[in-house]
């Protein structure tokens, strides 16, 4: 594909908005169009943009090479099935879908029709996170926090698909194993979901993973630690720092009183290519439609991250009284 990429944006809300100011700013896109179902946000966006809207995500379909998709979650699968039968790449926020079964179908249309299907899983794209897999080997525990305020602005899902499956799609592609068991508890706050919830996966080559998520703290963590045989390390997201704890030495003291053990370790900061990581996204999409980049979030590798987190979300239903009913009408 020679020239820019004609792409449009559907679904102009708190997120989408963030997709319109990033696309406005990348010389390889022409921004063709935005569509969102309330009117009046569409036309303030695409004022403030001063970029043309549509009445019809079908028109700015129409009119496009390729689509980003930030509509609430119970639509994706309906506007990026449309899109890609119509011949045009999708980059699809998360989760990909509602349910596993739809984003097998999604998967298996873009492979057949050789369409770059791509999901938001903006985390991959930071770039700590770019430059983990360099330094992770053979991890026995590794641990994740992502805790923060509630809000009502995410109705449609719980907080294991809004946050705990950027760190579930992050852990999967570190160890590159399928979990042999997954045990999760997790309760409602605020809203008719889960708004805190933990899980703990097992996998085959001994690695053990625990991931807390709660949109119900009034604090913004989001960390994720990696113990192997010879560091410790952490990464902050927010910042975008990678710290390796590694030891040094160890030696027994001997004085007149007591005996002591002492053990020195040192600190190894990593250097980090800082910058936005939704434009490294939107950037990557780009790549990989032109034929330049592999895709990083391959299409079965999300489907298999969204089973798994359906597997923690019937687990929690299960097992907590206050979602029995939501867990009956699924069986």
């Amino acid at each position: 594909m020679s020239g820019k990429i004609r792409v449009g944006i559907i679904g102009v809300g708190h997120m989408g908005q963030y997709h319109v100011n990033v696309a406005a700013g990348i010389s390889q896109y022409e921004l063709a169009g935005i569509f969102d179902a309330d009117p009046a946000r569409r036309e303030e966006i695409g004022g403030r943009f001063q970029v043309p809207t549509f009445d019809t995500y079908d028109n700015l379909i129409d009119e496009v090479d390729a689509v980003v998709i930030a509509v609430p979650t119970a639509f994706h699968y309906e506007v990026a099935k449309k899109a890609l039968e119509k011949g045009r790449h999708v980059l699809v926020e998360k989760p990909i879908t509602e349910t596993v079964e739809q984003a097998r179908e999604l998967v298996s249309l873009a492979a057949s029709k050789n369409l770059m299907m791509q999901v938001g899983h903006v985390e991959r794209f930071n770039g700590a996170v770019l430059e983990l897999k360099k330094v992770v080997d053979n991890p026995f525990l590794i641990e994740s926090r992502r805790l923060a305020p509630f809000s009502p602005r995410i109705s449609d899902v719980g907080v294991v698909l809004d946050l705990m499956i950027h760190d579930l799609d992050i852990i999967l592609n570190l160890v590159d194993e399928d979990p042999v068991a997954v045990h999760s508890s997790g309760t409602s706050a605020f809203s008719d979901h889960e708004d805190v919830a933990a899980a703990a996966l097992q996998f085959p080559g001994g690695c053990v993973a625990s991931l807390i998520a709660s949109r119900a703290t009034q604090n913004k963590v989001r960390t994720l630690t990696i113990t192997q045989e010879k560091a410790y390390i952490h990464l902050d997201f927010s910042t975008q720092d990678i710290d390796i704890h590694r030891r040094a030495q160890s030696a027994y003291l001997m004085t007149r009183e007591e005996l002591k053990y002492r053990q020195e370790a040192f600190v190894e900061k990593i250097f980090v290519h800082k910058d936005n990581p939704l434009r490294q996204e939107h950037l990557h999409f780009l790549s990989c439609i032109t034929g330049e980049s592999e895709p990083i979030v391959a299409g079965e590798s999300d489907v298999r991250t969204l089973q798994i987190a359906h597997q923690i979300l019937e687990q929690i239903k299960q097992t907590n009284p206050l979602f029995a009913s939501t867990a009956s009408a699924a069986h």
